[in-house]
């Protein structure tokens, strides 16, 4: 017999009865029942019971082992009663007969249980991960993510893409966020940096004649956490295609997400309709570039009906320049409790508050009449008006936000969630998709300068003659694809001549010099014959987070950093020696005071 088991705690069942096995794993939990011993042992495949009487040889081991420490056990399986079967387990059928218990490794006092999934603070979760990751609900979200990540690389191949990997030490970049530095021992005084995203080595790739590319890459983005991102790395699926527009880039991808989902979320509903919302609408319909569109709620511009009418607040907002009234319209929310709810989450956002109207019968039972402070402002006319454009009716309420579309549109976002959400109006046990396109290329920044909004590697609309305007209005081939409110995927298709990089950089305010000093070497490349290419990245992390049906991006990842970018398990960042120090020629200067 092997030295530590003959089956896993997952393989025994009523064919096995009357053998003679050997078992190695945690035990899980100890039952006494009055002189009959239960032992629920667990390995990374699953849990047998194990049973011993007072006759057993193993039974006074038994009444010693405690729980989480590491077992052997010797036994003979039998078959349970047909009043004891656990069908919840695989080896639910039977139990082991214990004839004999070795004992390989003792757990000392346990900081958090391992049994049951009891909450406990993430603090202490993540100090002892190892044994964090024992429990069952994250035991079970590893190996989805584990599955997640094979079942990617097998679509990848199926669909034509070869795998290739790029390098982890490289030059820095401006890619979005900050980048990690790593000192050259060897170069005193420079420093290489962890890729944020392998962009430019996969445009090079390109460039070099392989046409379709794909990597599980790792990134690193020195960033403030979030509950759906990681503060310093993260994984995804990169992507890159040569000779492609943009719906082929779409064509490749909608496959491989879609049957991800479908076989990852049985029982859930995954709609293959994948809509495409141009940047701006998705803002207006929204308030947000990743709509969760299991909510059907649509936002629209009400300004006319306001403009001159007798709310003050809104008809002189309205003569200032760049500002528009928005409703979100509230069907089945008609109700004076639920409209001051909603009015009360708007100022708890930081604004003055949501105006309101609701729909109700009148008092004379002769019809319907609009409710609300604001419809008596503007009075019925307007009210019908504005009834009639978002389709709404009796025990329906609209909402309304006014002003520049930038200070609220979040805002407005986030109440359209709380409305579709309190109103039973958003789906569950779904996955919506939509390609965001037509983002801006450009920005103005709080110093009034031209920046690039999203990813610079983009090729504008209209190439080089859309760079000829106000740089305000050109757009450029960039995407996303958002599922249930977060963001999935980016990409674009990629600017691939000189000419027109050198004329984007130098409206962001980047001179050809330092064009070539930071990208000098796919500038160098585009040089000799670049193709028309594109592609795009998906988050991993994310994608397993939404499969596993959880919020929180760190439940995902098996050695995740706190919020505050700390691993307190290895007791990362760390202070290094004076010696190392000393061989970079580094020198830390004190925080200041």
């Amino acid at each position: 017999m092997h030295a530590y088991r003959s089956h896993t705690c997952a393989a025994l069942n009523t064919a096995d009865v009357g053998q003679t096995i050997r078992l190695s794993g945690w035990v899980h939990r100890v039952r006494d029942h009055g002189g009959v011993l239960f032992l629920d042992l667990r390995d990374h495949y699953g849990i047998t019971q194990v049973i011993a009487d007072s006759d057993s040889p193993a039974f006074a081991a038994i009444e010693k082992v405690r729980a989480e420490w590491v077992i052997q056990i010797d036994g003979r399986v039998k078959a349970r009663d047909a009043a004891l079967v656990n069908p919840k387990l695989p080896t639910g059928e039977i139990e082991v007969y214990a004839l004999g218990l070795t004992v390989l490794g003792e757990a000392a006092e346990l900081p958090m249980p391992v049994f049951g999934e009891a909450e406990y603070p993430e603090e202490t979760r993540l100090t002892y991960r190892f044994l964090d990751l024992r429990r069952e609900g994250m035991h079970r979200n590893m190996m989805l993510r584990s599955g997640v990540v094979r079942s990617l690389r097998n679509r990848m191949w199926d669909q034509g893409f070869t795998e290739f990997q790029t390098p982890i030490i490289t030059a820095s970049s401006p890619e979005g966020a900050r980048d990690f530095l790593v000192p050259s021992r060897l170069h005193p005084g420079k420093f290489y940096a962890l890729p944020q995203a392998p962009q430019q080595f996969k445009q090079l790739i390109m460039v070099a004649g392989f046409d379709r590319y794909f990597q599980i890459a790792p990134c690193f983005r020195d960033e403030d956490p979030r509950a759906d991102r990681s503060p310093t790395d993260f994984y995804q699926l990169d992507i890159e295609m040569s000779f492609v527009e943009q719906e082929d880039v779409f064509a490749a991808v909608q496959p491989v997400i879609q049957g991800l989902f479908e076989e990852f979320a049985p029982g859930k509903t995954v709609h293959k309709d994948w809509p495409r919302i141009a940047y701006r609408d998705s803002l207006l319909w929204y308030g947000s570039d990743k709509p969760d569109l299991r909510n059907p709620i649509k936002m629209q511009v009400v300004s006319e009906h306001f403009r001159g009418s007798g709310f003050a607040v809104f008809a002189k907002l309205l003569e200032q320049e760049g500002t528009e009234v928005r409703a979100i319209p509230a069907p089945k929310g008609g109700s004076r409790k639920f409209c001051d709810r909603m009015n009360a989450f708007a100022q708890q956002q930081g604004l003055p508050g949501m105006g309101y109207i609701f729909w109700r019968e009148s008092e004379d039972k002769s019809g319907m009449e609009a409710a609300g402070p604001l419809a008596k402002n503007i009075g019925p006319e307007r009210t019908e008006a504005i009834r009639q454009q978002l389709g709404l009716g009796l025990g329906d309420a609209a909402f309304f936000l006014g002003g520049k579309p930038e200070a609220f549109e979040a805002t407005a976002g986030r109440a359209r969630n709380v409305i579709g959400e309190e109103l039973g109006l958003t789906e569950k046990d779904t996955f919506r998709f939509a390609w965001i396109v037509d983002f801006p290329m450009y920005e103005k920044t709080d110093d009034g300068k031209i920046d690039f909004s999203h990813n610079p590697f983009s090729m504008p609309q209209g190439g080089l003659d859309a760079l000829n305007g106000d740089p305000l209005d050109v757009y450029a081939y960039q995407y996303d694809l958002a599922c249930n409110g977060y963001e999935l995927i980016s990409g674009g298709i990629r600017n691939h001549k000189p000419e027109i990089m050198y004329k984007a950089f130098e409206l962001a305010g980047y001179p050809n010099s330092e064009v070539d000093k930071r990208f000098g070497g796919m500038v160098k490349a585009f040089k000799y014959g670049a193709p028309p290419h594109g592609g795009c990245a998906a988050g991993i992390d994310r994608i397993v987070m939404l499969l596993a049906d959880t919020t929180n991006i760190r439940e995902v990842i098996m050695f995740p950093m706190n919020q505050r970018a700390e691993d307190l398990l290895m007791g990362a960042p760390s202070e290094p020696t004076n010696e190392q120090l000393r061989e970079l020629r580094l020198r830390v200067l004190p925080k200041e005071a």
